[in-house]
């Protein structure tokens, strides 16, 4: 795991030059990267998938459910994109619908109920933004989800591992320890929505993602993540072996401090983690004068 630091990272003589953010929008989108189920199979043993979301049907872009980590317990739950363009396709490119987020709290409250510490994957574009969406709940559905990982009185790790797009990422990335790997990137929103609205014009996609500060060093520098995983060079699709082992001994580590804390101050902890970013961007706003003769 790379050090957390508040100061920009700087580089020494002879070092590798910095990759610029549009080519790490490229490798956290590439197609070979590992998906959530990959993770899930090569960090644990035994795994139970658990399907629907008891309301309305089951969601093939979350996966989640039961496994045993090194001898231990734990849920998982992951967005998963897919390998090729039809797998793809079934799962919806890895936007959740609303029963994809309802499943995801069904396996995270189940295992609040057993105790079992949860691991999460975070890796989608966002929420799918289809009218049937819409029309079964897609924003209470993500939000239902952010307040009650709140309350949620187990550890849970979070790893962005490739995309982590709005608040379709946030619905399953609120946890105790959030991590990102190298080339993954999180924002608010995508870089080519981001230019639609800004400059009417998509095609200033890299130019948007420069100024989203959306990369795992700029996120770290702001405290909005704990710490970042290495990937190979080229990315982790070329040789996933040390990330893996990086992620599994950080997991190792971070559920033995996690489990070993009173309930209360583990929620208590997670709560003023998020409020301290929220903090943040009280501070920095700038406030405008309302006009005398404005209405109330």
């Amino acid at each position: 795991m790379t050090e957390n630091r508040t100061k920009k990272n700087t580089r020494k003589t002879g070092e590798e030059p910095e990759v610029p953010v549009w080519d790490r929008v490229l490798l956290a989108r590439a197609q070979e990267r590992p998906t959530a189920l990959d993770y899930i199979q090569r960090l644990c043993t035994q795994f139970i998938e658990v399907h629907g979301d008891r309301s309305y049907r089951d969601d093939p872009s979350i996966v989640g459910g039961f496994a045993v980590f090194e001898g231990k317990s734990v849920a998982v739950v992951g967005h998963q994109k897919g390998k090729n363009f039809k797998d793809r396709m079934t799962r919806n490119f890895g936007m959740p619908h609303p029963e994809g987020y309802r499943k995801a709290l069904r396996v995270m409250r189940l295992a609040e109920r057993f105790s079992m510490p949860i691991l999460t994957f975070v890796d989608t574009p966002g929420a799918y933004p289809g009218i049937e969406a819409e029309e079964r709940g897609q924003v209470e559905a993500v939000a239902r989800n952010i307040m009650e990982m709140f309350e949620i009185r187990v550890p849970i790790l979070v790893f962005v591992v490739g995309e982590g797009g709005s608040g379709g990422a946030l619905a399953i990335g609120v946890g105790d320890r959030v991590y990102m790997l190298e080339n993954a990137v999180y924002s608010v929103i995508s870089p080519e929505a981001c230019a639609a609205i800004l400059w009417d014009n998509a095609g200033r996609a890299s130019e948007a993602a420069e100024r989203l500060r959306m990369t795992a060093s700029d996120l770290r520098n702001l405290g909005i993540i704990d710490g970042i995983l290495p990937e190979a060079p080229g990315g982790i699709q070329k040789d996933a072996s040390p990330t893996l082992s990086a992620m599994k001994a950080l997991i190792t580590e971070q559920l033995e401090r996690l489990s070993a804390l009173p309930t209360d101050e583990l929620l208590s902890l997670r709560q003023k983690k998020f409020e301290n970013m929220v903090a943040y961007r009280e501070n920095s706003m700038v406030h405008f004068p309302v006009a005398q003769n404005a209405s109330p």
